[in-house]
């Protein structure tokens, strides 16, 4: 990518837009929450309830359908809902960012939670020998394209489901794939019975060679209704700015020229369109999308570097921003909007920094390049708003977002999960599920439900959060079973609404209950596999103590280990607190890490039930 041009254009466009556009009828955040890049959650407040689930896993010691076939680099998803599953596509190269060969994967789900195995859905593309690139040195030889789509899915009028990507050329590890001299877009059907239609070229670039293309012409189609559906795509303009980077830089077909990256848009309720690109720029159509109010300009208040920022109406008829709030890939915060013009508030969505396993070409650290379902390509069932995004560029993440979203919790926490309703019981819960360490609802051998937090990755963790009304003086009582003794950890932690930790107790894998006093840990109680525990820890925040009792014997009563203005969230996690990378982490990681495809033993908790009971509530102790 020619990443400094784009810095600079940008810089040029929000100079010149800033005074212009207080004038103008514009997007803005007037929220006092600021993201604090030195914590991977930003010590952001979570949305209550969002649940991340990991969808693919890159593992290139160990190549299998399941991970890509070994390849590394993973980016770019987009979503779709379509005939009752979810569709996601991403982008996949063996190891580098425009370092070919690149192909796209496809992965479906009916749930959201449980994905198939990726299928090649665009395979790598071979670029005819002898093919150059205006202004650039560089000869094909023995070279494949490289996909680098911003436009993933588009639902007809008919609901026929077509599927698009785009090749380019990139001659060299720096070379721009998108700049407007690749070869074209493809698009594909994807049928009800799970199949592919034909590959077929919707757009060429005009400096490619029609000729020497390897797949026909969309109109060459006998299928007259698919023939149909592009044409329709074709003469939607919201659709086609989507294409802006890859498209010639002339293309009639789209209305808004320049450096503006990652399209995604939304509409008010008089029918005026918010558009909104990379940096958090915007501006306004009247006229949907055929011309626009301004020149995007930068949002006033929002925090948005290079990576994409996702903006939709929600189904309870406001409106949520979903990006990351920093210069810096991390956190993913969403933020809220009554009217879709003003946005007041900045919550976490996924504030978790797996390891980089592998180093490539431009990867970047944290969980980015957010992507929802565009309007028109579908809504899924339950009114809940879902997002894709890659974690490191290495691996598929989705997290469901429930609407309204809130960062308040209601009431006390008080799930028996026993005894609730079959998939009501992590309504209140946050998650972070990766597919070696997964967090679900199971049952246990006893036949009661329980939540089952596992643990079989080496550089990730399982981990679970209960959010409830900020507490002075707090008890809270959890049943928990581990599975083991010696092997796999579990932390328990009280946190303030920040993320700040002031108490941790450690299910420890040297068979021994303990909590952090200060610099070191201390023990209270050696605990047996298989073996249920009742703990109940009082918590008081104006005195920073806390006691703690199992099966209703006090082990220990100790100071807090950092003080906290309340407790507001109770956390379970598989694995030791991860503060790399920071923001004087290299840019670049040149490495890949020793065993990176390699599995630790497993490791299970299980958690049957969570009551926390307030004794002095914020709202009482203000008064």
């Amino acid at each position: 990518m020619h990443k400094f041009f784009s810095k600079v254009t940008v810089v040029a466009l929000l100079g010149l837009g800033l005074s212009q556009v207080q004038a103008q009828d514009t997007i803005r955040y007037v929220g006092n929450t600021l993201s604090n890049v030195d914590y991977h959650h930003g010590q952001l407040s979570p949305a209550v309830g969002v649940h991340n689930i990991q969808v693919m896993r890159a593992n290139r010691e160990n190549p299998t359908q399941e991970n890509a076939y070994g390849w590394t680099y993973n980016h770019a998803p987009n979503l779709a809902y379509w005939n009752g599953s979810f569709y996601l596509h991403y982008l996949s190269d063996p190891v580098g960012e425009h370092i070919p060969p690149s192909q796209t994967f496809l992965q479906t789900s009916k749930d959201g939670y449980s994905w198939s195995k990726p299928e090649i859905l665009f395979p790598p593309y071979r670029i005819p020998d002898g093919t150059r690139k205006e202004g650039h040195p560089g000869v094909a030889k023995d070279l494949d394209a490289i996909m680098h789509q911003r436009m993933g899915f588009y639902v007809s009028k008919s609901n026929r489901l077509l599927a698009l990507g785009y090749y380019g050329i990139a001659l060299d590890a720096k070379d721009d794939p998108n700049d407007g001299k690749g070869i074209g877009r493809v698009v594909r059907e994807i049928l009800p019975n799970g199949k592919f239609g034909p590959i077929y070229f919707i757009r060429y670039n005009s400096s490619w060679d029609q000729k020497k293309s390897a797949y026909k012409f969309y109109t060459k189609s006998k299928d007259k209704g698919f023939v149909k559906a592009c044409n329709e795509l074709l003469a939607d303009p919201l659709m086609m700015q989507q294409w802006v980077e890859e498209a010639d830089r002339n293309d009639p077909l789209i209305n808004l020229k320049g450096e503006y990256k990652a399209f995604s848009y939304y509409s008010l309720p008089d029918n005026r369109v918010v558009g909104l690109w990379k940096h958090a720029l915007t501006s306004i159509s009247k006229d949907g999308g055929k011309t626009w109010e301004y020149s995007p300009t930068r949002a006033p208040g929002f925090v948005n570097s290079n990576a994409k920022i996702w903006g939709q109406r929600t189904s309870d008829g406001r409106y949520a921003t979903v990006y990351n709030p920093s210069e810096f890939r991390w956190p993913l915060a969403v933020s809220t909007s009554d009217d879709g013009l003003v946005y007041k508030d900045l919550l976490l969505i996924n504030g978790e920094i797996t390891t980089m396993r592998y180093g490539g070409n431009y990867k970047s650290y944290g969980p980015q390049y957010v992507r929802g379902i565009l309007p028109g390509n579908g809504t899924p069932p339950g009114g809940d708003m879902w997002v894709s995004y890659s974690m490191n560029k290495e691996d598929m993440w989705v997290s469901k977002i429930p609407v309204s979203i809130t960062a308040k919790a209601d009431a006390s926490a008080n799930e028996v999960f026993a005894q609730m309703p079959a998939g009501d019981e992590l309504d209140k819960w946050n998650i972070y599920s990766p597919l070696w360490a997964p967090v679900g609802i199971e049952k246990m051998a006893d036949g009661t439900k329980a939540l089952a937090m596992k643990d079989w990755d080496k550089f990730d963790y399982a981990k679970a959060e209960r959010v409830v009304p900020a507490s002075k003086v707090m008890t809270a009582e959890f049943v928990i079973v581990p599975a083991q003794n010696n092997k796999g950890m579990m932390h328990i932690e009280f946190q303030d609404a920040k993320g700040t930790p002031a108490v941790r107790l450690i299910f420890d894998k040297d068979g021994m209950f303990k909590n952090k006093a200060g610099y070191r840990l201390s023990g209270m109680m050696k605990y047996e596999p298989n073996k249920e525990y009742k703990v109940r820890v009082e918590l008081d925040v104006p005195k920073r103590m806390y006691h703690v009792f199992v099966d209703d014997k006090k082990v220990t009563t100790r100071i807090f280990f950092a003080p906290v203005p309340s407790i507001e969230r109770i956390m379970f996690r598989t694995g030791e607190v991860r503060r790399f990378p920071d923001a004087d982490t290299p840019t670049d990681q040149d490495y890949d890490v020793p065993q990176a495809g390699e599995q630790d033993e497993r490791a299970e908790f299980y958690i049957k039930s969570l009551k926390t009971q307030d004794h002095q509530s914020m709202a009482t102790s203000a008064k």
